[in-house]
This record gives structure tokens, sequence and C-alpha cells, in this order.
């Protein structure tokens, strides 16, 4: 291979990073309500707020208009969807009827390899909170969730599980940096891994179950 093409491909290995580095920190500002519904966003405003050329941002934009979480302005940009409280109604009660189940038959099969693993994506998590990292919040959150799943062998459901957890919005996650809510809904996910190891299916699910309806309590900016 040619000098030439290898310098090509490293530039953009190098360019498909920054994208996705983009791409995940405006993500986790949508979803946790940083950047709430009906904001406007535009490229080069961007851009300059990563300190980047505009073209990771305008890929990364594209790519969130894929994933519903923008969506096109006639000479403006970009404009923050928004998720009725219907639509994130309707969201929890499905992911109710999957995850929690989920968690329950994990839990009567739960081998002993990944136990470490899945202790350093919990630990990130409560580290991200503690942290007021939202960004490292909710990759480390959405690796933990998606991995957990993938454990059962359904792909299936993995691709469902993340399609929905990507379509929730926590609008009030910003107002809970280095509050006790947000640190206990951090600390559930080392619960959640107790239940899973010990293999009690009905904690599990009710730590899963408990956890999923902050969705519509804490992590909307309501009482539970």
């Amino acid at each position: 291979m040619s000098e030439t093409v290898l310098r090509r491909i490293q530039q953009l290995e190098r360019e498909e990073s920054l994208r996705g580095r983009v791409e995940d920190a405006l993500a986790a500002a949508i979803i946790s309500g940083e950047m709430p519904p009906g904001a406007l966003v535009s490229s080069p405003t961007l851009a300059a707020q990563f300190n980047v050329s505009a073209t990771p941002v305008r890929e990364a934009l594209l790519n969130l208009e894929k994933r519903g979480f923008v969506e096109p302005v006639r000479n403006k940009g970009f404009r923050v969807t928004e998720v009725s409280d219907k639509q994130l109604q309707e969201i929890t009660e499905i992911r109710r009827l999957l995850e929690p189940p989920a968690m329950g038959q994990l839990a009567a099969v739960f081998p002993d390899e990944p136990v470490d693993e899945l202790r350093a994506l919990a630990d990130a998590i409560v580290d991200g909170a503690e942290r007021g990292d939202l960004t490292a919040y909710l990759e480390a959150d959405q690796s933990f969730h998606l991995r957990l799943t993938a454990m059962l062998g359904n792909e299936l459901l993995v691709e469902v599980v993340g399609d929905l957890r990507g379509r929730t919005r926590l609008v009030g996650l910003t107002a809970m940096l280095r509050t006790d809510q947000l640190d206990q809904s951090a600390r559930e996910h080392h619960d959640l891994l107790d239940a899973l190891v010990a293999h009690d299916r009905a904690r599990a699910e009710g730590i899963m179950e408990r956890h999923i309806g902050h969705t519509l309590g804490w992590w909307a900016g309501k009482p539970e």
C-alpha cells in the first residue's frame, strides 16, 4: 500500500473518530435537555464551539437527523426535535414490557466472566454522575444496558431496546447534576449487577422496573 493511500486512510479514520465524538456529545446534550426541544443549531456555530471544522459537525447532524434527534430548517440549520409526553409514556411502557423481564431472564443464567467489565461500566456511570459529565454518564449507561441485553443472545432485542433508549429524552437530567437523585439512579446499576450475580430474578426485574420509571419522574424533571 502506498504512503499516499495510507495517509488518506488514516485521515478518514481521524475524521470518522471526530465525527463520532461530536455526534455523541450532541446526542448527550439533546437527550439530557441541555439542548432543549426547538433549539436551532448550525454547523458553523457548533464547529466554533467544538473548535473543529464544519465537516464532521455537519456529518454528525445528518446522522442525528436519521436518528430523529434533529430536523432540517431551511437556511437556518437544524432544530432539535421534541418528544411529547404521550410519546415518552408510550416509549416507557414498551421498555417496561421488554427490559425488566429480560433482566429477570438474564439473572437465571448470568455467568461470572463479564462481571469485572460490567463493574467498570457501572463505575463509569457513577463517576460521570459525580463529575457532572453527562456525555460520559450517558455513553456508559447505554453501553452497560445494551451489554447486558446482548448477553441473552437476541440481536433483535438489543436493536429494539437500543432504538427505544435512543428515542427517550431525559430533559430533567441537566437539572439533576450533582444531586442525590442522580447519584442514586447511577448506583442502581451496581444494584442491578448485584441482583444478576446473585441470580435473583425478582430483584433484577424490580430494579429495572424502578430504573425505567425515572424516565417519567426524576429524569423528566418531575417528582416520584
